[in-house]
């Protein structure tokens, strides 16, 4: 049973919920889930054929679409979108940053620009987001969630670039939390842990270890998509109407056990 099948499904009518990187993977999911309860969509992520595929996959859900091919460093472009979603929209109440890079690599084998872009698209991408829609955002009050990931709180090796970026979105949102509390403006991170069938599964997650690395995670399953898309509408939602400043995390309770034992069963394919 899914988020959207406890909840009414006009629970985000007249709400237009953000999303970068909602071409596909999390981000896709977390619209689908907000689509499927009524709310209306913005997308934008850097390929316009992804984008046209996740906009007909949000209609069938009955959601009005906008998107936009941009990049999240580019300020004035994601600025620019954002002002444009809400002219055509009519509102903007929820941002989703959820626009990330990833790759696996060693911190001594790792360029300085290649860990610079992976920054720059999570943690200057998410505060590009937030101060793009703030303006919006404060009219009405509104919620800011971040995607954040265990690598935030979490060692993992090959992956000092993502744990830097993360950890800064997470402190990021806690410092708007507080900044932005006195606007009405919530900001909560969301952390998953491996989901399944995602592009980031598929490269950190190796595939054809799956049933070795479900035995690392005590709920012994991977997540889906849906799992993050029920924590989104929930923390967006007046269940959570006094939550702010929070990290949830929806792993499985992997990142309880660190990262040891998933990396040494993850390196029997290197």
């Amino acid at each position: 049973m899914n988020a959207t099948d406890l909840f009414p499904k006009s629970l985000f009518a007249g709400k237009t919920v953000f999303v970068t990187g909602g071409g596909s993977g999390i981000n896709l999911g977390i619209a689908k889930n907000f689509a499927a309860l009524g709310a209306k969509l913005g997308i934008c992520g850097r390929s316009q054929e992804r984008l046209d595929g996740a906009a007909v996959e949000l209609r069938a859900l009955g959601a009005t679409v906008f998107t936009a091919s941009l990049d999240v460093r580019d300020y004035p472009a994601l600025e620019a979108a954002l002002s444009r979603c809400k002219a055509e929209l009519g509102t903007l109440d929820v941002l989703v940053c959820g626009a990330a890079g990833n790759f696996p690599a060693a911190a001594e084998k790792m360029s300085a620009n290649a860990f610079k872009a992976v920054v720059d698209i999570d943690l200057l991408g998410s505060y590009n987001a937030s101060r793009a829609a703030f303006p919006h955002l404060r009219e009405q009050g509104g919620c800011i969630i971040f995607i954040s990931a265990g690598q935030a709180f979490t060692p993992y090796a090959n992956q000092a670039h993502v744990g830097a970026a993360k950890a800064g979105i997470d402190m990021l949102m806690k410092d708007l939390a507080v900044e932005w509390g006195k606007h009405g403006i919530r900001c909560n991170s969301i952390v998953p842990g491996p989901i399944e069938n995602t592009e980031g599964f598929r490269r950190l997650g190796r595939g054809a270890l799956g049933d070795k690395l479900t035995e690392t995670i005590p709920l012994r399953r991977f997540g889906n998509v849906d799992d993050i898309g029920g924590c989104a509408v929930f923390l967006a939602s007046p269940l959570a109407s006094y939550v702010t400043g929070t990290v949830l995390v929806a792993d499985g309770g992997q990142n309880l056990l660190g990262s040891g034992v998933w990396a040494s069963i993850a390196a029997q394919t290197t």
